[in-house]
């Protein structure tokens, strides 16, 4: 279904074979150079070397060969469709808006590439390139030649796209309900329990399918606004901008200038710029420490040493007694006991310091699968040891009877999600 006019008619269509080799231009970019004496993590040196990395990638002449790209799978839009399909890009039309620029939700034909009426046909989100955005026009090739490619169910599809004269877009199957950033930050009803287990485990198949491939695939840049879902929950991997092939034979790394978002990057990568799939499995730990908590990875917000989640979490991941400290207050007492322990775990083995200790993500896969049939829930555990004969009220914590409910909202979430947790492991 794919046109044979417009813009891309003179390009070569590369004969279909499967593979998710990127261009030789793109393999042998240029690659910044880092202190390699010292490998000490730092925060503030993190910062500066993805700051000055993502600056690099606007680069005018450093640009990928549109002629290397599979595109016989894919639709191609004009620009007035997406136009059209997206009602001339209407503001309450906008889903989000990120480094590569503002997505719109819009309609097109379920037979084509013709715009249709809201509500008819089939529902799209449009990404469009900022002529001056941070993402420049070799991430958006990198984003048509992985997912012109790469098929499976944890991975979001892309439909087609629209290259002409400056305007740059790409058209990707519509995700019901929106980021896991949103379902974690931004909404008042917490996620429930199994769903983000689902999520979790779902998101580690996306990124098993990469990384098992004959040729892998590193995602190099995991997090929670690129996590979508479906209705039904499902996780689906999007913006595929910075991926990069990973390393070949007997290559243990792939040497090249570091990109990617500040409180998710391995610390090795920023000061080394050595990408491996372990890179991919340490994003995976903060991403997983974010559904545990319930808190962003950075948040400036937060007193000094809770800021960074990692630094703040590390201490209690690996203590049993510790970990009730973690869990997001909002869930109560609405989890698995054990699943609780064993997401921290996880969360604890790829947040190592040293990558060669980390899971693979195939092993991760394996361990958080079983967590789906857990019943263990902490508030069953509570219930049955308070309903025990000869049970005590516990007296009111000292000095918050007093407190107006407003002001003491934090405080009363931890105290009782701490004092409820440490009875409910006491029941077991």
């Amino acid at each position: 279904m794919e046109k044979n006019g417009g813009c891309w008619s003179v390009l070569r269509r590369s004969v279909s074979s499967g593979s998710c080799k990127p261009s030789l231009e793109s393999r042998t970019s240029s690659i910044t150079s880092f202190p390699r004496t010292n490998l000490v993590y730092d925060a503030a040196t993190e910062t500066r070397h993805l700051n000055a990395s993502n600056r690099e990638m606007c680069a005018p002449n450093d640009q990928q060969s549109s002629s290397d790209l599979n595109l016989n799978q894919l639709l191609e839009f004009s620009f007035h469709e997406l136009k059209s399909a997206t009602g001339n890009f209407r503001p309450d039309s906008i889903l989000g808006e990120g480094g590569f620029g503002f997505v719109f939700k819009g309609w097109i034909d379920e037979n084509g590439t013709a715009p249709a009426k809201p509500g008819s046909g089939i529902t799209v989100a449009v990404k469009s390139l900022k002529p001056d955005g941070l993402q420049g026009h070799r991430e958006w090739m990198a984003e048509v030649d992985f997912l012109g490619q790469l098929h499976h169910p944890n991975l979001v599809k892309l439909i087609g796209y629209c290259i002409e004269d400056d305007q740059r877009l790409l058209v990707y199957e519509f995700m019901t309900r929106g980021s896991l950033e949103n379902h974690l930050f931004r909404r008042t009803i917490p996620l429930p329990w199994s769903n983000r287990i689902k999520i979790a485990t779902g998101a580690a198949k996306g990124l098993a399918f990469l990384h098992g491939g004959t040729e892998p695939i590193i995602y190099r840049d995991f997090k929670t606004s690129n996590i979508l879902l479906d209705t039904e929950y499902n996780a689906k991997l999007s913006d595929f901008g910075l991926a990069k092939a990973g390393p070949q034979g007997d290559k243990t790394h792939v040497s090249t200038r570091v990109v990617g978002t500040y409180g998710y990057a391995a610390p090795e990568y920023v000061m080394t710029g050595h990408l491996t799939s372990k890179s991919d499995v340490y994003s995976f730990g903060v991403v997983l420490l974010e559904i545990l908590t319930g808190r962003r990875s950075m948040d400036k917000k937060r007193p000094s040493g809770e800021q960074n989640l990692v630094m703040w979490a590390r201490p209690y991941l690996a203590e049993k007694r510790k970990v009730y400290q973690l869990v997001d207050p909002r869930l109560e007492l609405n989890y698995s006991v054990k699943g609780v322990q064993k997401v921290a775990q996880i969360a604890y083995n790829c947040l190592s310091r040293d990558s060669k200790a980390r899971p693979s993500i195939d092993e991760v896969v394996k361990a958080l699968s079983p967590l789906h049939d857990l019943n263990d829930f902490a508030i069953l555990s509570y219930h049955a040891r308070m309903s025990q004969p000869g049970r005590r009220k516990k007296k009111q914590p000292e000095g918050t009877h007093n407190v107006p409910q407003n002001q003491s909202k934090w405080f009363n979430e931890s105290q009782r999600s701490s004092d409820l947790f440490i009875k409910a492991l006491g029941a077991q």
